[in-house]
């Protein structure tokens, strides 16, 4: 069994509720996602793949159906925020990580 590594990234202070901010894991820029109602944080790529660009925080959040996504600011296809696949061409997802809050800090899965 193997115990997963947990990187302490930032607190809950520094998300925007219901809203993307962005973040650095290593030399990686992740996209952090809030929603304080499910007390819940997501974890995607801040890299637009298809609008080859670092934008993907400023993103809106939004839902269809049982999907949590965010749509990005360039050309508005829609992210699903649990695995970061593309609603709107599922050959195209975005980096994935595992996050959770503990004790108000949030928590990227290495």
């Amino acid at each position: 069994m193997t115990t997963a590594n947990w990187i302490d990234l930032c607190g809950v202070e520094d998300l925007v509720s219901d809203s993307g901010v962005c973040a650095l894991l290593g030399d990686k820029q992740v996209a952090l996602f809030y929603l304080p109602t499910e007390n819940k944080v997501f974890a995607l790529g801040q890299f637009d793949p298809i609008g080859k660009a670092n934008v993907m925080s400023r993103g809106i959040i939004g839902s269809s159906g049982d999907d949590i996504y965010v749509a990005s600011p360039l050309y508005k296809q829609r992210f699903r925020l649990n695995d970061g696949v593309c609603l709107d061409d599922e050959a195209v997802s975005l980096p994935c990580w595992t996050a959770q809050i503990v004790d108000n800090r949030v928590k990227i899965q290495a």
